[in-house]
């Protein structure tokens, strides 16, 4: 008896143990494209044998025309492979942040709203190509190694099960099953970075270093993601070692290797619920440790301040300034644990 075309085999073998690992309900966020479509047949097929109730979302940006009707197409199409339950979810994408990052923020935030509703996990169709396109844009800005680091394959409530799949081979299962495919006239549009790199940037590395680039990007990221969670779990330790009150040593801080010493700030910042934390703020903060000259208290986001007194860096919530603050202006942002995704 033959076996599934190995396209097909691929995609199934690749969502295999993160359905037999976990028994949470799990939502396919289907596109229509080759991915998420690949992705929600092998879902599909696995689910049931794992046990494991599976559905799909399929989210209608209302950006093109005709985009309802195709949100119903798509929808009906995964419900005939055997998902349920089936949604739809119209967004409103509103205009700040560019047309792509407010497309993703409006997405996301449906994708996980439909997650917390219904107890489940969101598979995303994320596949090694996306990967290798995102450590390429994580380079172009230079926004930290969290982001040349790439996506990770599992942050609740997502799951990106095709990191280690080609494109190619999404496209392949998808042909062999009899699938139609919808390619978003986006994904070619050289309107989009991420379209430039796709069409121009990649191949022309892959002429330039004779091929395998995209799996090398990809196992770069791999590599680099291990070395910053090892960071930032020894960060995590020197945290708890040294606050003390709500405030820190200067004496304890300086102490530590730059790397970690920002991840502790960092952290314990973000545990005081500072809100949109920027690599200028961070480095205001940081030289009050290691170019303090008598500076006084550093402005941050949400009116709180951070200020160094009797040898501490202490944490003034809003409300309560008692100097003038050293607002940060440099929008660089703070090198986050959340990869900037498609």
């Amino acid at each position: 008896m033959s076996g599934p075309p190995p396209a097909v085999a691929a995609v199934r073998s690749a969502v295999r143990p993160g359905l037999r690992g976990s028994p949470q309900p799990v939502l396919v966020a289907v596109s229509g494209g080759a991915d998420s479509l690949a992705l929600a047949a092998a879902v599909a097929f696995e689910a049931p044998r794992a046990g494991v109730p599976a559905g799909a979302v399929t989210v209608d940006h209302g950006l093109q025309p005709g985009s309802a009707g195709r949100a119903r197409r798509t929808a009906d199409l995964v419900r005939d492979l055997g998902l349920d339950p089936v949604l739809v979810l119209p967004v409103t994408v509103r205009a700040d942040g560019g047309p792509e990052g407010a497309a993703r923020t409006a997405r996301y935030a449906a994708l996980a709203g439909a997650a917390a509703g219904h107890g489940a996990r969101v598979a995303l169709g994320h596949t090694l190509d996306d990967q290798a396109e995102t450590v390429l844009l994580g380079l172009g800005r230079g926004s930290g190694p969290r982001s040349v680091a790439g996506m990770v394959a599992e942050r609740p409530p997502f799951w990106r099960p095709l990191l280690g799949v080609r494109r190619s081979a999404t496209r392949e299962a998808c042909a062999a099953l009899g699938l139609p495919v919808w390619d978003d006239p986006w994904n070619t549009d050289p309107a989009h970075r991420r379209a430039r790199l796709r069409a121009e940037v990649l191949p022309l590395l892959e002429d330039v270093l004779g091929g395998g680039v995209a799996p090398a990007l990809a196992r770069t990221a791999a590599l680099l993601r291990e070395d910053l969670d090892a960071l930032d779990g020894l960060a995590a330790g020197h945290l708890a070692r040294l606050t003390g009150d709500g405030a820190l040593p200067v004496a304890g801080l300086v102490a530590l290797p730059a790397a970690l010493r920002r991840r502790v700030l960092r952290g314990w910042l973000r545990d005081a619920g500072v809100p949109d934390l920027q690599a200028a703020h961070l480095g205001a903060v940081d030289a009050l440790l290691t170019g303090w000259r008598g500076q006084g208290p550093v402005a941050l986001p949400g009116g709180a301040e951070a200020l160094r007194a009797s040898g501490r860096l202490v944490l003034r919530p809003a409300g309560c300034r008692g100097g003038r603050a050293r607002p940060a202006a440099d929008p660089r942002p703070v090198p986050d644990p959340e990869e900037q995704h498609p």
